[in-house]
């Protein structure tokens, strides 16, 4: 059983900075290829590579959630799609910026929910899954996207601040 793998000369190979992706989502790309690698080939445990990726660039409390949240998204492309997800090499430095059409579409799903821009999630979606959707797939990708929004978004999820004068904590002894 072999993965569907692009080779670093492919034609068809999209560039990571023309999706104008933010430095989270651009950090996502390998822990994706390696779950997705994962499931493709489970023999290679490349599911360990992805969350030790995770835990190094953003710390094992942050780092390792990020991974657990993508777990759910990458299993069920992986129902839907099998072995039919185009991916890169994830430990191939040459094709570290280069995406696949599955890659970029995968990427952009989840770029546009963390900004809750449905209509763009919506064609993104279309073209990962070649025209259908999968109520499994948007649940899981939008729980990602719940609790890792972009920075932009997660400005409007703060409640606003009250005005309230600050009170002093008074302690007192209760017999």
């Amino acid at each position: 059983m072999t993965a569907a793998l692009f080779s670093a000369t492919d034609e068809t190979a999209i560039s990571c900075d023309s999706l104008c992706l933010d430095p989270f989502e651009a950090g996502m790309l390998p822990v994706l290829r390696h779950l997705l690698t994962s499931l493709q080939v489970p023999e290679s445990q490349a599911w360990q590579h992805a969350f030790q990726i995770a835990a190094e660039r953003w710390g094992a409390s942050f780092g390792l959630g990020v991974a657990q949240a993508l777990v759910p998204v990458v299993a069920r492309l992986h129902a839907l799609r099998g072995q039919g997800v185009a991916l890169h090499d994830p430990l191939d430095l040459d094709q570290r910026d280069r995406l696949s059409a599955d890659e970029a579409a995968l990427l952009l799903v989840l770029h546009h929910m963390r900004r809750d821009q449905t209509s763009q999630a919506r064609d993104a979606l279309a073209d990962l899954l070649m025209g259908r959707m999968d109520a499994d797939l948007i649940r899981a990708a939008l729980g990602f996207a719940h609790r890792f929004p972009a920075a932009e978004r997660a400005e409007h999820l703060q409640a606003a601040p009250v005005d309230r004068p600050q009170s002093r904590a008074v302690l007192r002894v209760v017999r």
